[in-house]
Formats: structure tokens, C-alpha cells, sequence
């Protein structure tokens, strides 16, 4: 069997594809031509060895915000793509229907996978807050045939249901997005935060399917109870309602992830919700966020499940997303597991320690691997503290030493047009 790339030795972690154990995993055409032990190297254009590294299908990464430029919290996915190994970014709400053409331009130039939710408002997240303030812009005629005119695009719908986005109009947004949403077959994925409504108000309302983000959020009213879990979270997570990590800023607490889990309330998915005020932490990238689930006990199996092959059966991407099935797209990600003692934040500064965190190694979409990027720096609005900026500066410094030094020294130099 001939390919163009062989990937050789690795831990395959393809819940999926069903390959958990030792593989090699063979590329043609951009897509996975076999993944089994063995496989012969003489017919592999390209080999490479990656005995002792974990090995992926490419991370979908079912909430981030990737429509730079037009909206608040927008950022270019392709320079954290190349050292995160997420190869399909979801965005979760940035355009509505006013503004999900220029969405679809900015995703023409990434080189990564991307797909949608559509936000309800239709202005989507220009701003930082208040797109459904004004009940006017939660259309859901104009939602609803948006939908259906880029279901190449489109996979949900989404809405952020707290105080300071709906305002006076309480749970109305989220209604006419469960309308939108059974309109045109897709789930919604609602986002939880500070009261008004409260979080049971929301559970309540939601279907098997649909998709609670933040669900570990310590802002949140009402996860907790003075007994632990509050019933309304456990009810609807045992009705099918799909939970979402979906860190951010203020998305994630491990006082209320513990919870969850010793109720036996285990998250569905794993996202970052990565935007650009949670890039610079405490956040970072996916990986990070996996690492912090491992810190509380989940094991890799589970994490690298939640971060491919459920996002993208959640979500009913196509054309075997977030698997190694032959025929899927050769979407890869190579990791180190490093061991040791890693201290890990939540959105509220509390610490775990994680013993294992995943580093990634190379990411490859249809078999080739990203090349690196240097990201922008930070929008001027985007809050940062003395100690993060003093890290950017610190980071610039040592990219320019590391490009200015000259590659190689005059022995590592060949003579390309001899003298005759």
C-alpha cells in the first residue's frame, strides 16, 4: 500500500475510530489510508517515527471565537492552530445573520477546518455584551432562513443568556433560538453566566442534544445547592442535555466541575471557549484546558474523546470529523505527555495540580503540518495585567534573537555556485 505520509509507533488515542493502543497511521491523498500496527515503511513517501508520543485525530474545539476584526472578542485561529493541534475551530455565536457573510471570508483564508453557530441576535458579538438587549435584532424569520441557506457553514445556533446580554427580556431570546434551532434541525448551544435567568430557568427549557456551555461556571446562579449539585443540573444532564466545559474568562471553576463530577455529572465535551481576552490566560489554548480536566481526574481517553470525536458527533460535523476512520480527513495531532508536578488556574484563580499535561508536537490538516505563525499582538480594549505584558515583551524579544542570529555558522554553509 503506497502513502504519501506514515505516521509510525505512536499511542493512538482514536475513541472514534476505535484504535486505542499502538499504531501506525498511513496518509494518501490527504486522507487516513490505514491505521494498524505494523504497517510496511518501504511504500511511505514520508516516515516518521513518533514512538513514545501520544497521537490524535486533529482537536475540534467546539467553542472559540475566530471572526477577527469585525467582532469584540475575535482572534486569527491559524498562529495557535500550529502548536495547539485544534484543526477544526467551531465559532460559537460571533456573526448572526447580518454579519455571518464576512465570517465565512475570514474562514476562506484559514487553514484550518471551521464551522458556526449562528448567533440569535443578529448583530452577533460586535460588541462585548447587550446583542440581545434589543428583541428586535432575535429574528427569528431572518435566523431561521440564514440557517438554511449555509448548512455548509452552519451547524447550531447560540445564545448567551445572562444578565448583561438579554436584559429586560429574560428567557424570550433563548426561545426563539430553540425555534430557530427545531427550524432547521441543529442544536443550540446556550451560554450560562450572572442572573437574570437563573441557571434552572434555562435548563429547563433545553432538549436532549442541545448544548449547555460554561457548565462548570462559578458564576452561574444556581449550580450548586447547599448540598452540592443543585437537582436542576443533574436532571438535565440525565435528560440528554449535552454539558460543555467552554472555559473563557469566567467559565470554569473547579469547585464546581468537583461537584459535577462526584454526583457522577461528567462533562460531554471539552472547549476552550478561546477569544481574545482569554488568550493571554487563563486559558491559553486547548490543550492547557485538557490538561486541567486531567488534573481532576479524568483520564486521557476521556479528555481526547471530548475534544474530538463528541464536539464532532455533538455537532454532526461531516466527512468523520475528530476520528482516524479510513476515508476521514488526515486531521492529526502529535503530543508529548509530560509528567510531573503542573500547577493549573481556573477562571478564578483556584489551583490543582496535574501530574500528566499534554504538549503538542506537530499538527497536521490533510496530511500536511501546519507551518508556524506568529500571532498579532492584543487588541488595544483587551484588559491585560502588568504581568502579561511584561511576558508579550519578554516573548517579542526572544523571537527577534531567535530570527535575527543567523540560521547556521559558516560550517553548516555549502557553496552553491562553485568558481570555476
Amino acid at each position: 500500500m503506497s502513502a504519501d505520509l506514515l505516521l509510525s509507533g505512536g499511542d493512538v488515542v482514536d475513541v472514534g475510530g476505535g484504535h486505542v493502543g499502538r499504531f501506525d497511521i498511513a496518509v494518501r491523498g490527504g486522507r487516513i489510508a490505514a491505521v494498524a500496527p505494523d504497517l510496511p515503511h518501504e511504500a511511505a513517501q514520508e516516515v516518521i517515527d513518533v514512538t513514545g508520543k501520544l497521537v490524535t485525530p486533529g482537536l475540534v474545539d467546539m467553542h472559540t471565537h475566530v471572526h477577527p476584526g469585525a467582532t469584540y472578542w475575535g482572534i486569527d485561529p491559524d498562529p495557535i492552530a500550529w502548536y495547539s493541534g485544534v484543526t477544526t475551530w467551531v465559532d460559537a455565536g460571533s456573526a448572526g445573520a447580518y454579519t455571518l457573510d464576512s465570517l465565512r471570508a475570514a474562514a476562506r483564508s484559514f487553514r484550518v477546518r471551521t464551522a458556526a453557530l449562528l448567533n440569535i441576535s443578529s448583530v452577533g458579538l460586535t460588541a462585548a455584551d447587550g446583542e440581545c438587549r434589543e428583541l428586535s435584532n432575535c429574528d427569528i424569520d431572518l435566523a431561521t432562513a440564514t440557517v438554511a441557506a449555509n448548512r455548509d457553514l452552519v451547524v447550531g445556533v447560540k445564545v448567551r443568556m445572562d444578565g448583561k446580554t438579554v436584559g429586560a427580556n429574560g428567557l424570550e431570546p433563548l426561545r426563539r433560538a430553540l425555534a430557530v434551532a427545531s427550524a432547521g434541525g441543529v442544536p443550540v448551544m446556550v451560554h450560562i453566566g450572572v442572573e437574570p435567568p437563573t441557571v434552572d430557568e434555562v435548563l429547563g427549557l433545553l432538549r436532549p442534544g442541545d448544548i449547555v456551555t460554561h457548565c462548570a461556571s462559578g458564576l452561574a446562579s444556581g449550580m450548586l445547592d447547599g448540598s452540592g449539585l443543585a437537582p436542576a443540573v443533574r436532571e438535565a444532564h440525565a435528560s440528554g442535555v449535552l454539558f460543555d466545559i467552554g472555559h473563557g474568562s469566567g467559565g470554569f471553576a473547579f469547585d464546581v466541575l468537583e461537584a459535577q463530577l462526584a454526583a457522577g455529572v461528567v462533562p460531554h465535551t471539552i472547549s476552550s471557549d478561546l477569544h481574545a481576552r482569554c488568550l493571554y490566560g487563563p486559558v491559553f489554548d486547548l490543550p492547557t484546558t485538557m490538561t486541567k480536566l486531567l488534573a481532576v481526574g479524568m483520564t486521557i481517553e476521556q479528555v481526547v474523546a471530548a475534544a474530538t470525536v463528541r464536539p464532532a458527533e455533538a455537532l454532526g460535523l461531516p466527512d468523520g470529523a475528530g476520528t482516524l476512520a479510513v476515508g476521514a480527513p488526515a486531521d492529526l495531532a502529535v503530543f508529548s505527555v509530560e509528567e510531573g508536578d503542573f500547577a493549573v488556574a481556573d477562571s478564578h484563580r483556584q489551583r490543582r495540580t496535574a501530574h500528566r499535561r499534554l504538549v503538542n508536537d506537530a499538527t497536521y490538516v490533510a496530511g500536511r503540518p501546519l507551518p508556524p505563525r506568529l500571532p498579532e499582538g492584543p487588541r488595544p480594549w483587551i484588559p491585560l495585567t502588568a504581568a502579561q505584558r511584561a511576558a508579550l515583551r519578554e516573548r517579542d524579544r526572544r523571537v527577534r534573537e531567535l530570527l535575527r542570529t543567523p540560521l547556521v555558522d559558516v560550517d553548516g554553509l555549502a557553496e552553491q555556485y562553485p568558481r570555476t
